[in-house]
């Protein structure tokens, strides 16, 4: 299973793809599993793919040795004629997103982060549109500055990535990308009441309304996964 590290060695490239029913998601989720079985790009090391739960759509967590091997691909006669064009029949909306990642942390005694099929997460990706100015604030509010979520129920692990440069979205981001035990420990957990919540994450929230100018969600359960010489 990949493992995911704040260590600055790779890009994190995480493709965000909206639909509007379950047969438009399942074409989605067939297609992603025939690139991913097929990849063997130069610089591409894995891809897992999430079907979505709370929304249709899918997720694509890819990690690639840099950018210059992503580019290469994105020029790429297949991807330019064959894998966006059938991408944009299936989807409302399509964010590719190229990330690294800058701050990881699980719950106590576990010692990195995994994802893969083999797991039971429920997944959450949470993705905010900030001003390049407080990118790094909002990166450090959804990082270190959660560090009482380890004492959530259900709460496993998460993951910040900072936006570097994307298609089809504007400006900066930071996403978070979060396993929790169950849909009803991840449910319990954003629907708490504001005046119910610790100290600490109401300091948070204070900071993420401060500097985040649109948020956008879903939840996932990872389906597929490979890597290279796999």
């Amino acid at each position: 299973m990949p493992k995911i590290a704040a260590d600055g060695k790779n890009l994190t490239v995480l493709n965000l793809f909206s639909t509007d029913s379950a047969e438009k998601q399942d074409s989605l989720l067939a297609a992603m599993r025939e690139i991913v079985d097929a990849a063997a790009y130069e610089g591409w090391m894995s891809s897992t793919v999430h079907s979505g739960q709370t929304k249709f759509g899918t997720a694509n967590f890819i990690q690639w040795r840099s950018t210059e091997d992503l580019e290469t691909r994105y020029a790429g006669e297949e991807f330019k004629h064959r894998t966006l064009p059938l991408f944009g029949e299936i989807t409302t909306a399509i964010r590719l997103l190229q990330n690294e990642v800058v701050f990881t942390q699980q719950k106590s005694g576990v010692e990195e982060t995994e994802i893969g099929p083999s797991r039971d997460d429920y997944t959450a990706i949470d993705l905010y549109g900030v001003m390049e100015p407080t990118q790094d604030a909002l990166v450090d509010a959804l990082g270190a500055g959660q560090k009482w979520l380890q004492d959530v129920p259900g709460y496993r692990s998460h993951i910040v990535l900072r936006g570097l440069r994307g298609r089809g979205i504007e400006g900066k981001w930071v996403v978070v990308y979060s396993q929790w035990d169950s849909k009803e420990a991840y449910d319990a957990f954003r629907d708490q009441p504001a005046g119910e919540r610790s100290a600490d994450r109401q300091k948070t929230d204070a900071q993420v309304d401060a500097f985040a100018v649109w948020r956008d969600s879903n939840t996932y359960r990872v389906v597929h996964t490979r890597a290279a010489g796999e």
